[in-house]
């Protein structure tokens, strides 16, 4: 297989149209599933058999994401393009009336060291390819642009994810990896469970400024960046 993607958190919303888009571009796409009976991804595989291949992937789980890079194991040498795109939002409570550090917790397992642990597990077969690793990132994650008084669990995740980014590509940028770390925008995506009505674009309008973005090379490769759908830099 040549140009090979993996993108997680794929059954709906922006990993679903990154999917898609990948796929009209020629490339051949692992979709993560976290939600097998959720259809979508059934239907985009069978318009597209023999580029999509869907692999069960929990991102809390080292196992299930083990098991994900033998599933892509079995049928690609390599893979070219890493996406972490996976995830996840809930009600953490209020702050001052009791918050729900559980769930807060289950949010950074899945935000922030699920890319950890990602990127851990499919350096092997990385190493044939072309060394570009993908993360979504948010502007929530962003100490100096901060503005939010709630969503502790969130947003601390999202700071987290670009630390580890940072400390990944201090890491494995002297061994030839490229990098890039996304802001999608405001989305009406599926976060908090439902197909949200609020927003500033659908998925796949970010998703295509995503790939370019992901697919596309930068002068300086050693500067790492967060960068939005409309190609502006953040503070993170």
């Amino acid at each position: 297989m040549d140009r090979v993607a993996v993108v997680t958190g794929a059954d709906r919303g922006l990993g679903y149209e990154l999917c898609k888009g990948l796929l009209v571009e020629g490339w051949h796409v692992f979709a993560g599933q976290y939600m097998p009976d959720w259809p979508q991804l059934a239907e985009l595989a069978k318009e597209f058999a023999g580029k999509l291949f869907v692999v069960s992937m929990d991102m809390a789980s080292t196992g299930s994401v083990k098991s994900a890079v033998q599933a892509v194991a079995n049928e690609a040498d390599h893979v070219d393009l890493l996406i972490s795109n996976a995830g996840i939002v809930a009600d953490e409570g209020e702050f001052g009336a009791g918050l729900d550090y559980d769930k807060m917790g289950r949010i950074y397992e899945v935000n922030a060291l699920g890319s950890i642990r990602l990127v851990e597990a499919f350096l092997p077969l990385t190493i044939g390819g072309l060394k570009r690793l993908c993360f979504v990132s948010s502007e929530a994650g962003s100490v100096a642009m901060a503005h939010r008084d709630e969503m502790f669990g969130y947003c601390m995740s999202k700071t987290a994810l670009n630390m580890a980014v940072k400390i990944m590509f201090n890491h494995l940028r002297p061994e030839g990896y490229t990098f890039r770390l996304y802001h999608p925008g405001w989305l009406r995506s599926f976060m908090h469970g439902d197909k949200s009505t609020v927003g500033d674009m659908e998925p796949e309008e970010s998703a295509a400024a995503a790939i370019s973005f992901f697919t596309g090379d930068r002068e300086d490769e050693d500067r790492l960046v967060l960068i939005d759908n409309l190609g502006r830099e953040w503070p993170f």
